[in-house]
């Protein structure tokens, strides 16, 4: 037999995964040797950029001065009912508004309820921001009825015309993934500086939750329930709306929680541009200020908000019990009593600002802790990004320097990174595993050159590996041409930034949040403790996680790594949990019935089984990560997240919206990828 013959079997067994490793792997090699001479392999020529912005920024601004008078119309219309809500919130005495929201607690969740609604308030009463805190309870008030009404319509539609789910759920996507300040930059153009765009951007971003739900809801309604309605005779509305969207109304309750959640996370980040009295507006004054500790109690205003509001609607959309309403009107009996007895007496919630000592207080702290610990604290920094995050972002022959590493990177040390690589690949091959080895070889490099070097064919050339490999080539095509559109329009360099760091901050969370999950999953009183901890950091807002690092760290790039992490991290756990708690008994029992150890059972039965989870799990870490990355521009990013808000402050539309949809493009690439893993390991597990 010749070695030929012996050749072609070894190839025809290597698989996709492997072949697709390969291919990035040469193409990553030959951008290595030829950029000498081809420089326009490692950076995509000036000459070639299509001015991508100045049509979009064109088209948009004639589009928008079409619609301008449209949109000044509505919003002349919508200050009415802001008016009007503004003006009850701030009216009614305090304790009338106290006393209504604890009378609510107790119908919908007991006692536990009404105390969340008294002390959450009161909190609010005592920090001094009362009347900040009911304008920014007035704005959601009015745009989660409108996101509600436009995001039913959307649903309903959508059920209605099968012919148009697909393209309302490519839609809904889009939504999903522009980051909350791209919303912005048209919403200003069109309804000027004010709090009405609060209202819209609100209403925008709120609105796709619902949709979805309402979509979801519908679609769930067992068939015969649908058969029953139709064979009584009703019209196709009477069906809708009395059969189908009743049955449906658990799920949709959902969606109302998801809507309540998104429109007050996107109040405070339309205070940016709204230069409205309420508690956005605090937190960013109080920010600029270096007020940290001002900043944050205002920011713990907004918690107490975010805590109230979906502990209350997550039960009116779970359980269906409800307590005794003679408390409620009690509750209420005595509220309004308490108020007409001390009518005169009542001070005003403005002047209650009995935790301002604590604001003083914090700050005083923050000194004393900064200065008894600002040696470690730079040390802590300092090592993190001269050690990890700068090696990752432009490379270690860029990064190692006498003056951050003591020594500086040279050709003979690339040279035996790369053998190191290639040895290893070679090992993993031989030991049958040549994809895994691929990768590590592939991995090397990367460090070597850095995510923000490394040439456009590699980047394109892997991505499409990935896709074909997570969803085949229609997949891999879309990659292709949607990275190709921020290829050439000019935004590659400022993408690789926030994939760098974005990058950074997903294997961070996936290494740190994994092994939290993993322990809460094996150990059922750390659980306990990692529990409210998650509960907490899902309902605070993306503004709140930038406060506290810029206490301790000032502002630059290891805050928002620090923010990001700390934003994008809850996912991860939760996810991980799960899917170990919930592999199914009979595989546990048959593990244990052969003598299998914890650690076995846990490494080659509940993880396997627990995978597609898990990375679900990792895709929503990512998509975590992508929409705080806008919000961490503002304490010393760079990259798209930065273009965007410069945007939003030059009130540029075209760049505003270009580099919104190329940070959409890779938050959906990354979603499309992970989705398919996930999917690949259901069907290889039978699920």
């Amino acid at each position: 037999m010749s070695a030929a013959d012996i050749s072609v079997p070894r190839v025809a067994r290597l698989t996709v995964g492997t072949w697709a490793a390969l291919i990035t792997a040469l193409v990553g090699a030959l951008c290595l040797a030829l950029e000498p001479v081809a420089p326009w392999l490692g950076a995509w020529p000036k000459a070639w950029v299509l001015p991508a912005t100045d049509w979009v920024g064109t088209v948009m601004t004639a589009f928008l001065a079409w619609f301008k008078p449209v949109a000044r119309l509505f919003s002349a219309v919508m200050v009415y009912p802001m008016d009007a809500a503004n003006w009850v919130l701030n009216a009614t005495p305090w304790p009338l508004v106290i006393g209504i929201v604890t009378a609510l607690g107790w119908y919908l969740g007991g006692a536990a309820m009404a105390a969340l609604g008294l002390g959450g308030l009161g909190f609010v009463l005592a920090s001094g921001y009362w009347h900040e805190g009911m304008n920014t309870l007035a704005l959601v008030a009015v745009s989660v009825p409108l996101a509600l009404l436009v995001g039913g319509a959307i649903g309903i539609l959508a059920n209605e015309v099968p012919r148009i789910r697909g393209a309302v759920q490519a839609v809904l996507d889009i939504m999903q993934t522009v980051p909350t300040f791209a919303y912005l930059t048209p919403l200003l153009a069109l309804f000027g500086f004010g709090p009405v765009v609060g209202l819209i951007a609100s209403a925008i971003y709120a609105a796709p939750p619902m949709a979805r739900n309402v979509m979801l809801g519908l679609e769930r309604v067992e068939a015969e329930v649908k058969e029953a309605a139709i064979m009584s005779g009703g019209t196709r509305m009477q069906q809708l709306f009395q059969v189908e969207i009743p049955s449906a109304s658990r799920q949709i309750m959902v969606g109302f929680n998801q809507c309540l959640m998104a429109a007050l996370s996107m109040v405070i980040i339309a205070a940016v541009i709204g230069g409205f009295n309420d508690i956005g507006w605090e937190v960013l004054l109080t920010m600029r200020k270096a007020q940290f500790g001002a900043a944050l109690l205002a920011g713990m205003v907004i918690v107490a908000f975010a805590v109230i509001i979906d502990r209350m609607s997550a039960v009116l959309a779970t359980e269906r019990k409800r307590h005794d309403i003679r408390v409620v009107w009690a509750l209420l009996g005595l509220a309004l009593a308490f108020t007409l007895v001390f009518w005169t007496r009542l001070p005003a919630a403005s002047d209650l600002t009995l935790l301002d000592p604590v604001a003083v207080s914090l700050d005083q702290g923050l000194t004393r802790f900064t200065q008894a610990n600002g040696a470690a604290l730079d040390a802590l920094k300092n090592n993190t990004l001269y050690y990890v995050l700068l090696p990752l972002r432009i490379g270690l022959d860029q990064a190692v320097l006498p003056f951050t590493w003591g020594f500086s990177w040279t050709p003979q040390m690339s040279s035996a990174l790369f053998a190191l690589g290639a040895v290893l690949a070679l090992g993993m091959a031989w030991a049958g595993r040549a994809s895994a080895g691929l990768m590590i070889l592939i991995g090397f490099g990367m460090i070597e050159t850095g995510i923000t070097n490394l040439p456009w064919p590699f980047v394109l050339t892997g991505a499409a590996a990935l896709g074909y490999v997570a969803g085949g080539r229609r997949l891999a095509l879309m990659v292709v041409i949607l990275l190709g559109t921020i290829l050439v329009s000019g935004l590659w360099d400022r993408a690789l930034l926030s994939l760098y760091l974005c990058g950074a901050s997903v294997f961070a969370c996936a290494v740190l949040g994994g092994a939290i999950g993993v322990a809460s999953a094996v150990w059922t009183p750390v659980w306990r403790v990692v529990r409210p901890i998650c509960d907490m950091l899902q309902t605070i807002p993306l503004f709140v996680f930038l406060i506290p690092v810029l206490m301790v760290f000032q502002i630059g790039e290891f805050s928002a790594f620090l923010a990001i992490c700390a934003y994008a991290i809850v996912p991860m756990i939760r996810y991980t949990r799960h899917g170990l708690v919930d592999t199914p008994d009979e595989m546990m029992e048959a593990a244990i019935s052969s003598g299998a150890t914890d650690w076995q059972i846990l490494r080659d039965v509940r993880a396997p089984y627990a995978a597609p989870t898990i990375l679900l799990g990792l895709n929503q870490t990512i998509l975590y990560a992508f929409s705080m990355l806008v919000i961490a521009a503002l304490i010393g990013t760079t990259g798209l997240g930065q273009s965007i808000y410069l945007a939003l402050g030059q009130a540029d539309v075209g760049l505003g919206i270009s580099a919104g949809a190329a940070m959409a493009i890779l938050a959906l690439i990354a979603d499309r990828l992970v989705q398919g893993f996930a999917e690949e390991r259901r069907k290889a597990l039978g699920l």
